[in-house]
This record gives C-alpha cells, structure tokens and sequence, in this order.
C-alpha cells in the first residue's frame, strides 16, 4: 500500500509516537506521560528508561493501529526521533544509565556556573555563540557527574542525550558506538565548535571534561544501524528497518513551522517556553555576557538561531492545572481554563505572576515562582491570565533584544502544545506587538522527522519542499494597538519590581526555603 514513515518526540512531559503515510497524512499516533522527580529544591531530575519504555510502549499501540486499519508494519521504512537539546545522561559500557537523566528545569549547577563564568573567558563565545555558562547546559551536567558521581567516575563511558539513548537501544548499539547529531551537540552550550560541527578540545579541557566521554558526531539524517531484534519483537516492528541518528526538538519544531531562511521569529510553546529567531551565523551584539540566550545550529547545514528561554513555561501552565486546578490529567481543563480567563481583562486585575518556579537566573537568580497582588474578587481564571501573562512578560524581554540587535519580529510563528490555545495566541500577538502565524500541524516536530525518514532512504529528493507542501497555516493572531500600549506599560512597572523591589526579598525567600 506505500511506505510509511515512523517519528518520535521525547519531550519533558510526554513521548509522542506517529506513523505518517507517502504523502505525510497522519495513520496512526500516541503518547504517553514522563516522570519528573523533584528531589530537593533546584533538582529536578528523570529516569532515562521511562523514555525508552514510553516511546516503545507507543510504538507498539501504533503497530496495533497500524494492523487495525490494514497496514503492514513492515512498510514502516525508516525511524527518526527528536529529543531535549539540553539534558544528558552518564553510560555504562552496554549504555545503560549509571546517572540520573538531568535536563534544562535543574539548577544543582548554579554556584559552578558562576564560578566559570568569573573567569570571563572569551572562547566561549567565539567558538559557540554562547559567551556565558548556563545552568540549562549539558557541559555543567557533565561537570557536576564528574565531581559527584561516583559510578560514572568508576563505570561511565560516554554522555548522551535522551532521543539518542533511545535510538541507540532500539538499534542494539553499544556506548562505543554513542552518538549526538550536529544541532543537539550545540545544545551543550559550550565544549564545542558551532560552525566547524566538533567537539573543541580546547573548551573540553577547560571544562575537564575528557573528550573520550563525549560521543560522536552525526548528521541527523545518517542511518545508525536497523531495529534490533528484542525491539522488533516489543514493538512488532520489522528488525533491520533503519534507524536515523535524530535531531533536537527545537531544531525540528523550527522546521516544522516553515522557518528556512534567516530572521523568522518561532514561539515553541512547550515545557521551555522558547523564543527564537533563526540567523545566518553569530551576532555578536546577541552573543554578549548578560543578554542570557542561547546560540545553537540547526538541523541543516548552515542554519542557526538564537533562543531565549522561559524554563517552567508550559511547565507552569501544567503545574497550575494539576497542582492548583487540582485537575491532574485532565488536558481538556486547559481549554475551560482559557475560556474563563478570556472574559478577564489585559493586565488580569493587577494580578501577578511569576513564572520562576525552579528558580531565576542571571541577576535574578533567586527569584522564585508566586502571585502577587492578589485579592477576595480573585479566581483561577484570574490566575490562569497571569499565568500565561506571566510567561509572555518574558517574551517581552526576549523580543526586546532581538529588536535591539535590528533582527524585525513584525510576524512570529507559533508551535508545540501551547499553539492550540486560541487566548494563548492572542495574548502574546497583543504583548509582543506582532501578528502571530499558527500551522495546522502545531506539534510539528514528529512529522519533521518523518519527512527526514523518507529522505534519508530515497523516498523525496528535496525535504524542504517537502515540508513547504505539508505545513498549512490554520490561524492568524493580529495585535490590538491599544492592547500592546497597556502591557508595555504593565511590562515596564513589572520589570522594576523583579529587577529592583523583590531583589532582596527574593534573597530572604530562599534563606528561609534552605532553614
């Protein structure tokens, strides 16, 4: 009946497993829900293995799907994943985990990351984009194993990231035989040569952190072996059909989203609220100490982007639903959510929220996650407003250096879970003052890879093309005038009291959080 392409996405809060026909119409899909842990204030940390069993338990309800509606799964031709750019693991000789997996919502890193970025070293930023450290970055992680970690001291061969871990098993591979893609190696941040593609030996030994660990490099349409077969067998997948070496999630929701060329601005709205803006290379007005953006290569050759983060993003957005709403699995609870808030007015009655609920960083490093200002009158749409307003004075701040450094953000795309939120959209178009773009295929990244899957085996010729002809625009969020005046205003007052006002509040707040 034709081929099919299968994709997958291990992001923070959930694997998505899907199976695209020839024509890139969606058969068959599934997801299913990670493990956080949380296990003292600033850690937060997962078990590298729920992905793998996540991803092969939904690739297996795929295959029963996929039976269901009368197809093969031996027409499966190729397997691409997609995962976090910025969490690692440590690897035994068989790769299996001896670390914890440690993504971009830990902050163990903090005081190490200071003490590196006091020496103010430049080759950072020449060699990566990335003049500072960060305490999102796999090179602190690796940094922190190394010193803490006594059975990767004693045992660990190789670090890797998650969507690898899990090709690599579903390959039979072994930790000699690990490997990153091209745009998730620059997703370390600093230990590496961006536009030469590599590790640098000079950054590694500054860091101290033996090269020997760190595993090789790969395009991400290179073909890494076949599906072994113990997988085969779980999944009912055919052994030997090819696995692909993967990609970052940022990198492929980019593409997803129809950015190809330089200077497209990109929301992806998922657990890290990320704003991004794709660039021809380095701008060094970008890539100054204190601007706190991260500089990364994308999937293909000679692409780039910068992006600012809101680490707890959509993380927030989840943890009011379960933890306050007390809705906990229950996704369509966003919707009623945003329908109530949608009848609050901009600025959601003086209410405040900031989003820092794993902590700040740079000057405001200590901030913490809390509502302010509230009142009887107050409600949970109320907060949900300042919840997603909270998170959009962020973007603020990001656009306004973008803008700065003459990058135009009059059109920004939107991707990821948070796109399907129409009072989402709409506020962020009004608080960044300009028109917002939402696609059909919202979560794009899965499909991305599917198309990679097709062109890594022969099946098109021209993948930019054939992602143009897939990607189909179903929403279009212009910005009021008068709206985008009053959250300036708002943005301004707000930047004031977190940057000034609750400086020293925030330091008591987190002695009396350490007591």
């Amino acid at each position: 009946m034709g081929k099919l392409y299968m994709g997958f996405d291990a992001g923070t809060q959930s694997v998505k497993v899907a199976v695209y026909d020839e024509n890139f119409s969606l058969v068959a899909s599934h997801a299913l829900p990670t493990q956080i842990d949380y296990p003292q204030p600033g850690w937060v940390q997962m078990d590298v293995d729920n992905y793998l069993d996540n991803c092969v338990e939904c690739m297996r309800l795929v295959v029963e799907d996929l039976r269901s509606l009368g197809r093969d799964p031996a027409e499966v031709a190729a397997i691409m994943g997609d995962g976090i750019i910025c969490g690692i693991v440590g690897i035994d000789e068989n790769a299996r985990p001896i670390t914890p997996y440690i993504n971009y919502l830990d902050s163990r890193t903090m005081p190490d990351v200071e003490a590196l970025n006091a020496k103010k070293l430049d080759i950072w930023g020449r060699e990566t984009g990335n003049p500072e450290a960060s305490p999102m970055f796999p090179a602190m992680f690796a940094r922190w194993f190394l010193k803490n970690s006594p059975a990767f001291v004693e045992k660990g061969v190789k670090f890797v990231h998650n969507a690898p871990y899990i090709l690599m098993n579903l390959a039979g591979l072994k930790a000699e035989d690990a490997f990153i893609d091209w745009g998730a190696m620059s997703g370390w941040g600093l230990g590496f040569d961006v536009k030469a593609k590599r590790w640098s030996k000079a950054q590694l030994d500054i860091l101290g952190i033996d090269e020997k660990y760190m595993p090789r490099i790969l395009k991400p349409w290179d073909i890494v072996g076949g599906l072994c077969d113990a997988f085969a067998e779980k999944t009912g997948l055919a052994a030997g059909t090819p696995i692909l070496a993967g990609a970052g999630d940022t990198m492929q929701s980019m593409l997803g989203s129809g950015v190809f060329e330089a200077g497209q601005g990109v929301d992806v709205a998922g657990t890290c609220a990320m704003f991004c803006v794709s660039t021809n290379g380095i701008i060094p007005e970008l890539s100054k100490p204190g601007m706190g953006l991260i500089f990364n290569s994308g999937t293909l050759p000679d692409t780039y982007f910068y992006w600012g983060t809101v680490r707890t993003g959509g993380l927030a957005l989840r943890w009011f639903k379960d933890n306050v709403a007390l809705k906990p699995g229950e996704s369509a609870y966003y919707g009623q959510l945003s329908e109530g808030a949608a009848k609050v007015p901009a600025g959601s009655n003086g209410v405040l929220f900031l989003p820092y609920l794993t902590g700040g960083s740079g000057d405001e490093k200590n901030a913490s996650g809390c509502f302010l200002n509230m009142t009887m009158d107050d409600d949970q749409y109320v907060m949900w407003r300042a919840v997603l307003e909270g998170i959009g004075y962020d973007y603020m701040g990001v656009a306004d250096q973008y803008r700065g450094a003459g990058v135009p953000l009059n059109r920004i795309t939107v991707t990821e879970g948070g796109s399907r939120d129409e009072l989402w959209n709409q506020i962020k178009a009004n608080m960044l003052d300009a028109e917002v773009i939402r696609y059909r295929n919202a979560g794009g990244a899965v499909l991305t890879n599917c198309v990679f899957g097709a062109w890594a085996t022969g099946s098109i010729n021209d993948v930019k093309a054939a992602l143009a002809r897939v990607i189909e625009e179903n929403g279009r969020y212009a910005p009021d005038a008068e709206l985008s005046k009053r959250y300036r205003a708002l943005y301004e007052s707000r930047t004031t009291l977190v940057k000034h006002d609750l400086r020293e509040a925030f330091d008591r707040l987190v002695a009396m959080r350490e007591r």
